[in-house]
């Protein structure tokens, strides 16, 4: 839900009857006046962030070296001439990439925007035909399924949001959204979500991230253009997510619920507004001194694999996802923690390389397999940090 202008409630009188507006942005106001955040290291011009104090080109060159080197990476490779999409590269790539393309002068996809869509949508023209991403036979039990569901909404997502760049819901992307609600469990204490790859792997292969999965899927229904959401034949699969988001919230991290914020800004009604409050404050609260998130405090009490202590300065995947849930949800412009959640962004780019550093929740940099391997996270953290700041400027 949106929040509108701010300021009394106006009593309007036509005729015999009159019509009360809520003003639902005094109280989300008032109720982020209340959330604990120290006010050290607080820029103190913070409307002068959005100056050219970040690098939009370095940031695309960035974003597409990485995914060139993903779709060329011999692991990403998958059958039929395709290769896997994903979670930390592939699709905060496809979500972030098309938003760089007025700061850097560019009117068509890049090459590797191109190639990336082209993948997607060879698999799911393909979808009966492509192995999974994983299977049993070669990762173990419920792999393939998993691999199944996991794809159904990533290629829903990407593809649906490059539909809303025209305003058409293609047939590729109709196809992918079909895909993935065949892939909904529709009994047992995950119905109405999608069973998701399980690695260990904190934010997005562990085993809370069902529920990850299924803020993407509401994600990319509410992103859907020709108001997809409210067609007939979804609604009991857009009823039995929106059930399962809500049921299910309370046992979530933090970070989960960053996204779900993210969702329901896409899907009016998919909370509703105390809850929605509730989150932001609950987010806002987490905000460190220097005006960005730590991901590892967002994340409940998982520990690294490899033994090594988390991370806790702030970092740029959980500050650039936050600051654009934030974005989205509707927090006023004009609010003193959002304006320093970006001059923090504006301020932490690796200008000479482009990206955002953030930090693995489950191995230091050393014990990564790769050095390539290692920058998973900034893949993501440059993305989102990219979201949020030319959402800023718009």
């Amino acid at each position: 839900m949106k929040w509108v202008m701010r300021g009394t409630c106006v009593l309007a009188t036509c005729l015999a009857a009159g019509l009360l507006a809520v003003c639902w942005r005094t109280e989300i106001r008032a109720a982020d006046s209340n959330a604990p955040m120290s006010t050290a290291s607080r820029p103190h011009h913070p409307e002068k962030i959005f100056a050219s104090s970040w690098d939009p080109k370095a940031a695309a060159a960035y974003l597409d070296q990485r995914a060139g080197w993903w779709m060329e990476w011999p692991r990403a490779a998958r059958d039929h001439e395709t290769f896997c999409v994903s979670c930390h590269t592939a699709v905060p790539y496809a979500l972030s990439r098309p938003a760089l393309r007025k700061a850097i002068g560019e009117s068509t996809p890049s090459p590797n925007e191109r190639r990336l869509l082209d993948n997607v949508t060879r698999r799911v023209r393909l979808w009966k035909e492509v192995a999974p991403f994983y299977s049993d036979a070669d990762r173990g039990v419920y792999k393939t399924v998993e691999s199944r569901g996991t794809e159904s909404v990533l290629n829903a997502l990407i593809l649906a949001s490059h539909d809303a760049q025209s305003g058409q819901l293609s047939d590729d992307a109709r196809a992918a959204l079909e895909n993935m609600w065949a892939e909904q469990q529709t009994t047992g204490n995950r119905k109405g979500a999608w069973l998701w790859l399980r690695f260990a792997n904190e934010p997005w292969e562990a085993d809370d991230s069902d529920y990850y999965g299924a803020t993407l899927a509401a994600v990319a229904v509410g992103t859907a253009p020709g108001n997809y959401r409210a067609r007939p034949e979804i609604q009991n699969n857009l009823k039995m997510l929106r059930d399962y988001l809500n049921r299910e919230c309370a046992a979530q991290t933090t970070i989960n619920r960053v996204v779900l914020l993210w969702a329901s800004a896409k899907v009016p009604g998919l909370l509703d507004s105390e809850r929605q409050k509730a989150i932001v404050n609950e987010v806002l609260g987490k905000q460190q001194a220097d005006g960005g998130w730590s991901l590892s405090s967002l994340a409940g009490n998982w520990k690294r694999n490899d033994g090594t202590p988390q991370e806790v300065k702030s970092d740029g995947y959980a500050t650039g996802l936050i600051a654009f849930g934030l974005q989205q949800a509707g927090l006023p412009s004009e609010n003193s923690q959002r304006k320093s959640a970006l001059a923090w962004l504006t301020a932490n780019q690796n200008k000479t390389e482009g990206f955002w550093l953030a930090y693995s929740l489950n191995k230091n940099v050393e014990h990564h397999m790769t050095p390539s391997t290692a920058l998973f996270m900034n893949d993501a953290a440059t993305a989102y940090a990219v979201l949020a700041l030319t959402e800023a400027n718009k």
